[in-house]
């Protein structure tokens, strides 16, 4: 297709952020500000979630706060003041939320997962009680009578009592926690309902009742205590991408003192200039340029990329890369918040806090549950205690109503996907900058593609170089040796390629914007722009480059841009799962159609501005179209910021970095449609989960309040149904995500 003409937008509007990604701001809000990290080692669930947020957004010093339940953590952006840290610790723990300082030593204890080996303790305890207290049952459910019965009862309430008051601490500390704040959350029914079937048995011993429910406390808190320790193993098994960032992370280094000996320093006691020093086998603890030393660096865990990457003297290294074969000597430019590593884990953090529209809809559904649980609770106690007079049974069917309704599973229903997701999409070197990207992702209908150093590597090749005369090709390289430029590089490329040697050239001067000139027997040769070397031949279909000798008539060197060699292969994957593909580009008709050809584009416009290619998003949009962009280059930043969701390649120049809601550290174009096709599969995975949640209550809820649930069955129910929300969403972590 021709050239079209496109819509003119104002380039300020093209340059503002999307309102909807906008950061919350406060008009009092001071402009130097800082970010406090707190550990939350009690949170469990949705309502922690908004509670800890909530608290914290009471503070008017506080501008943003974002939980993390997988990581049990809290990013806070805070006016800085002193002793900020310890005020927003203080206001936490005023509101019954158990917060500490994170610090490098409790970083390192979070991998020995003492919650994890806590949990088990108290399962095996509980476990084991309910064994004992069921053989006791058994006793009286086959006939005992009398003071056989009431033996058997008074042995249950020796084990069950003990066990239930260590095996149930957790839920009780956090009931507590929650009570003395003045506000509700799961564990306050959870912990009503093992303290009633406690009591009521209780209560059936001392009165030498028939019937006692020790087994149903017990087992209560088993069935309860394994929902919550699988919930937790399934956070961990979808281990976050950012964790797995933070492990890469040096504490220690081989700084090289100026005397040449090496001493081994904590990686703190670093500063920018000096040098380290790192052996094969060792990981990169700072951002540098090398200095001395060759070797190959795994730099699989940050880009994704599988292959070595070969170093040598002036190159960079980042930290988390492994060096496999030599010594190298590195002299620090980044360190700390500095570093790449650093940098990609905060992104990938707030890629994993992030909320679309379907975790909003789960966190205020899980919000609204803690007042309605007890609400049911008191219902269903005043109901059947009043019309049948029966309150022990009334007890224990508001109990069962308590336990069954709640909402972890709802709670799960969302972070579990998006950081599963996440974690897989990174492992693929897939790098999500805004987590509600996925699901933006899901809606696209239409894709849109720029062409140099998207489509194409953005290395220009020689065409046909087996067409040019080998003495041409070998003054034309010699020529190009002096430059930098990329079409000088593509000249040098196809001589060593043809094994044509560069031809000896002398006096050699490069004229900026224009090219090179030099000196051989025959006279001056000239290697550039056509009105510089002496021809008006220009063509702006075709990128050329003219050679001159002397007086002869000037030869021209054709270029292209070499398509990546998954760039078919992208379009191809796009078209067929149904979306509209178009190529906007700054170049050339020629250019632009051959590679749409090529690709298999048939949409395409040549000549595209900044600014028309952020008015063709708009106009796109406002026909009701979901564009992702894909571009690189700085005049891709307006596009990309536009766009309803974007993707740039790590190649990119910063400022389409920075603008791009998705970052493709592999450099593989291909993965574009991987990210594509896993947001379908992770939004689908939250719809299925977020219903399920709901249907299990709307089943199990009114079965409960009729009373044909017991305690026991209910606790049972909900530990299953958050154990099917947790594999649900780990069915991301493995298998194909068509």
């Amino acid at each position: 297709m021709a050239e079209a003409a496109l819509g003119m937008a104002c380039p300020a509007c093209a340059a503002a952020p999307d309102p909807e990604v906008a950061a919350r701001a406060r008009p009092e809000a001071t402009p130097r500000q800082r970010r406090v990290e707190l550990s939350l080692p009690a949170i469990h669930c949705a309502a922690c979630i908004s509670g800890v947020e909530r608290a914290l957004l009471s503070d008017a010093s506080v501008l943003a706060a974002r939980v993390n339940l997988t990581r049990k953590r809290v990013n806070v952006t805070v006016a800085d003041a002193p002793e900020a840290e310890e005020r927003l610790i203080a206001l936490l723990r005023a509101r019954g939320f158990e917060a500490r300082p994170l610090d490098g030593a409790r970083l390192a204890g979070t991998r020995a997962d003492p919650e994890g080996r806590a949990l088990l303790a108290r399962i095996g305890v509980a476990g084991f009680a309910s064994m004992n207290v069921m053989l006791l049952s058994v006793a009286v459910w086959s006939g005992a009578t009398d003071a056989t019965r009431d033996l058997m009862h008074w042995l249950s309430a020796l084990i069950t009592l003990p066990a239930v008051a260590f095996a149930a601490t957790p839920f009780f500390r956090s009931a507590g926690r929650a009570l003395l704040a003045g506000r509700m959350n799961m564990d306050v029914p959870i912990s009503t309902a093992i303290i009633l079937a406690a009591a009521v048995s209780l209560s059936e011993t001392i009165l030498s009742g028939r019937q006692a429910f020790f087994e149903a406390a017990i087992m209560l808190t088993f069935f309860l205590l394994v929902g919550r320790y699988l919930a937790h193993a399934a956070r961990l098994s979808a281990r976050s991408a950012a964790a797995e960032l933070a492990a890469l992370e040096v504490r220690r280094a081989e700084r090289r003192r100026p005397d040449g000996t090496i001493e081994t320093v904590p990686v703190d006691a670093l500063r920018a200039g000096e040098e380290i020093v790192v052996v094969p086998g060792g990981r990169v603890p700072v951002d540098g340029q090398v200095t001395e030393g060759r070797s190959e660096l795994d730099c699989s865990m940050l880009t994704g990329e599988t292959l070595p990457r070969a170093v040598s003297p002036g190159d960079t290294v980042h930290a988390g890369m492994v060096n496999l074969t030599g010594a190298l000597r590195v002299r620090i430019v980044g360190l700390g918040e500095e570093t790449l590593l650093r940098r990609i884990t905060h992104l990938v953090e707030a890629a994993e806090l992030a909320r679309g529209s379907c975790a909003t809809l789960a966190d205020r559904a899980a919000r609204a549950y803690a007042p309605l649980v007890n609400l049911l609770g008191l219902g269903a106690l005043a109901y059947w205690g009043l019309t049948s007079g029966d309150w022990r049974s009334a007890f224990n069917i508001a109990a069962a109503v308590m336990i069954v309704t709640c909402p972890c599973g709802l709670g799960l229903a969302v972070p579990t996907v998006q950081t599963a997701a996440s974690a897989r999409l990174f492992r693929r070197g897939v790098l999500l900058k805004d987590g509600t990207a996925l699901e933006k992702l899901a809606r696209i209908d239409t894709v849109i593609f720029d062409k140099t150093g998207t489509l194409t590597t953005g290395n220009p090749v020689l065409l046909e170089p087996e067409a040019i005369d080998p003495g041409t090709l070998a003054l034309a390289a010699g020529l190009a040796r002096f430059s930098r430029h990329p079409l000088a590089r593509a000249i040098e490329r196809a001589a060593l390629a043809a094994e044509v040697p560069a031809a000896p050239v002398t006096e050699v001067e490069e004229v900026p914007g224009l090219g090179i000139r030099g000196r051989t027997r025959e006279g001056e040769v000239r290697l550039g722009r056509g009105a510089w070397v002496g021809t008006g031949a220009e063509n702006a279909a075709e990128t050329i480059s003219w050679l001159r000798l002397g007086s002869q008539a000037p030869i021209a060197l054709r270029f292209t841009d070499e398509p990546r060699p998954d760039a078919r292969e992208t379009v191809a994957g796009f078209r067929d799962e149904g979306m509209h593909v178009a190529l906007l580009s700054g170049d050339g008709e020629g250019a632009v159609g051959q590679l749409a050809a090529h690709v298999g584009i048939d949409l395409w416009y040549a000549g595209a501005t900044p600014i028309d290619k952020s008015a063709y998003l708009r106009g796109m949009h406002d026909e009701g179209h979901r564009g992702l962009m894909i571009g690189d280059g700085l005049n891709d930043a307006a596009a990309l910021a536009i766009a309803d969701v974007s993707i740039t390649p790590a190649s990119a120049v910063d400022a389409s970095r920075a603008s791009a809601d998705i970052v493709l550290m592999s450099n593989r174009l291909a993965d574009a449609v991987v990210a594509w096709r896993m947001s379908r599969v992770a939004r689908r995975r939250m719809i299925e989960n977020i219903a399920f949640s709901f249907g299990y209550n709307l089943i199990t809820v009114p079965i409960a309040f009729m009373g044909h649930v017991s305690p026991l069955i209910a606790a049972i129910a909900m530990s299953a149904s958050s154990i099917v929300v947790s594999l649900n969403a780990l069915r991301l972590a493995r298998g194909d995500v068509r």
